[in-house]
This record gives C-alpha cells, structure tokens and sequence, in this order.
C-alpha cells in the first residue's frame, strides 16, 4: 500500500469512527471495527480481558525489546454541530476530542510496522485504549497486564491550534494532574424574610467560593502553576426561601505532585473552618484523577530525531491544565507524549471540533518511526 492509498484509507477509517462514536466502557462496535481492520492485515491481536479495547503486536523477525503505541478510542456525550457529511449518527454522542484521529493514526502505524517487519529489532504493541475521558481506561489495561515486558511507550493527541505539520514534544510535565470536589453545605433553612431562625448556606457558600482562590493566589508558589475552578452550585427552590442546603462542584489541576498534596490539605482546611464559622455541618467528597503527564526526556528525544526523519517542525509546547490518563502509563515505564497540529477551529470538547484530516497520515508515520528508532536504542539508555 502507497503512502496515498494508506493516506485515503486511514481517513475512510476516521471518518467511519466519527459517523459512529461510543462512549467510555461502551466501544464494542468500534472494538469489532479495529480487530476487522488490523486481521485484514493479518496483524496479530492479543488476549485480553478487557470488554472493550484492542491490543495488537507486530514482531519483529529480529529479537529486542518491547515497545508500546497507545491511541485513546473513546467519544463524548456531546451533540455534534460540525455540518460535516460524515457527522455522528448517533443522536448526542460526538468524537469531540479527535480520538478518531488517534485510533486511524495508530492502525496507519501498525499497517507500515506490518510491513517492514523483517526490520524490526523487537516487537512494537499497539494499545487501544478504552474509556480515557472516563479516566480509568488506563489503569485497567496496566490491570490486565499489558504494559509487562514494555520498556518504552509513546502517544500523542491532536492539538487544534497547531498548524498541520508540527508536533509539539517537551520532555517533563506537559498535562495537568485532575481532582474534582463536591462540597455539601448542611445549614437551616428559613423564611427569607426571618434569616435569623435559620443558617443561611448561600451565603456560606459565597465566602466558601471566595476564600478557595487563596488556595492557589497565596498558597502555590507563583513560579508552579495551579487552577482552583467552582464550576457547579446547586442550591434553592424559590425568591423568598432560604434553603437548608448548598451543593458546590468544582475541579483543581496542578503539575507537581507535592503541589497536588498541599493544595488538597489546604482545600479541607478552608471548607472546613468556613462550615465551622458558620455553623454548618459539610459533607466534602475528593475525586482522583489522573496524575500529572511526566515525559521521559531520553524517550521524548528519541520522538524528537523520528520527527525530523519525517519533516516535522518541532515546538516546545505550552503545558496545558487538561488532564490525559496517559500518565499513568509513565508511572510504570518511560515513555512520552506529543502534541500533533491538526489546524482545528475549536478546541477539544466543542461541538463544533474538526480538524484537518492531512495530519493523519503524517501522525501515522510519526508513530512508526518512533517506535521503530526506539526498538534500535539500548534499553537501558531510555531510562536515563
């Protein structure tokens, strides 16, 4: 298969995905679609025990190391507002993140490693992930054991505001650790017009609400980087009741993980002197995320040399406060991330979101070269 037939069927295969996304934990018929597509190549498939998800591995005719491609193939519940002709067909259910882009970019990487596989210096494993939006699609493919024998892992995610052509590779932190918060404040509730009888929880709440921005403007040096958003507050029934209580929602992201502790110790404190201060009972509820995306410098600058093989221009990227359950690959074995431009219109999780779909194939022979220099390196030197 010639580059430009490869080019039209990963965009067939793309486009297949978008008209047809699913969400986290639900990717059964996009499962199917992957297994059909990587057989028709007579690509290997794993065992798993994953419901949902695809792992594939390309052995090389020559012995080394392992080394992983992962690519994410969940969707969101989001309507899709694009205009496209091969819009989602399912009614409130978008790939809003370009996952599509990531899962065709991968089965491009298989079909070019499945090709020169009396070249190879190793096997290179082909992740699909499920259920990265839900954030704990990463953790049940390590669960199932197939990161073990893996000595280097690579991914990347398609970046909007880049132009087609550009990847963006920064060894260190370059994606957010997630937390989400849920705060119940338990006042009484009263007749607006005899505030005196009850414990207002609104105005609790308003303190509460502007005290957390101290959590990071007095508490977080200025030379790390952290976000405090309230995003939720549900509260009341009518103008002229006071009600008894107030449920508040929100999410901290941060890039350091003694930054991340500090600032979870600091979040209790407040919330919890505030419901004292105002004689309230509080109910706070504390959601782990991902933990914060940490690129492996020998790995990011073995991605680094396969970039220029393909004529990419390489950035240094600007960290961004989304999360990306990645990171946990790379608490187990080194391994990098990169931004791929994609000239979008809008940015991840927008109804509106496309992307240039010419990034494609370049995003595929990223992949293939990266991973085949890294079955060349020594491994020991990616874990310098």
């Amino acid at each position: 298969m010639d580059r430009t037939e490869l080019e039209l069927h990963l965009i067939s295969i793309r486009r297949h995905l978008h008209q047809n996304p699913e969400l986290s934990n639900e990717e059964f018929e996009t499962t199917k679609s992957i297994k059909k597509w990587l057989q028709d190549k007579e690509i290997e498939i794993r065992n798993t025990g994953l419901p949902t998800g695809v792992v594939a591995e390309i052995k090389g005719a020559n012995p080394g190391p392992i080394v992983a491609i992962r690519a994410d193939i969940d969707a969101l519940p989001i309507v899709e507002q694009t205009g496209l002709p091969y819009a989602s067909k399912v009614k409130g259910k978008m790939h809003a993140c370009g996952h599509d882009f990531h899962t065709a970019a991968a089965i491009g990487a298989a079909y070019l490693l499945n090709e020169t596989q009396a070249e190879l210096n190793g096997t290179v494993r082909i992740i699909f992930q499920p259920a990265e939006e839900s954030g704990g699609g990463a953790q049940k493919v390590i669960h199932d054991g197939q990161l073990e024998g893996v000595e280097a892992i690579i991914g990347l995610h398609n970046k909007p505001d880049l132009p087609v052509g550009t990847v963006g590779l920064k060894d260190g932190p370059l994606m957010a650790a997630v937390d989400r918060f849920h705060i119940v404040l338990y006042g009484k509730g009263s007749h607006a017009a005899i505030p005196q009888h009850g414990k207002d929880p609104i105005v609790a709440a308003g303190h509460l609400i502007t005290a957390l921005q101290s959590v990071v403007s007095r508490n977080v040096s200025p030379l790390q980087s952290a976000v405090l958003s309230v995003t939720k507050i549900v509260g009341g029934s009518t103008w002229n009741v006071i009600p008894d209580n107030i449920i508040l929602e929100g999410t901290i992201r941060t890039f350091d993980n003694k930054v991340r502790a500090d600032v979870k110790t600091k979040f209790y404190a407040i919330v919890e002197s505030i419901a004292t201060a105002f004689s309230h009972e509080v109910e706070i509820g504390w959601f782990p995320g991902p933990p914060p995306l940490d690129n492996h410098k020998s790995v990011t600058e073995i991605t680094r040399y396969a970039a220029k093989k393909n004529a990419l221009k390489i950035i240094d990227p600007e960290p961004s406060m989304a999360g990306e359950d990645f990171s946990y690959y790379l608490y187990d074995v080194p391994g990098t991330f990169a931004f791929f431009g994609t000239n979008g219109n809008e940015e991840w999780h927008h109804p509106g979101f496309t992307l240039d779909e010419s990034a494609i194939i370049k995003a595929a022979y990223f992949l293939f070269e990266s991973s085949r220099e890294l079955l060349n390196r020594p491994v020991s030197s990616l874990r310098i």
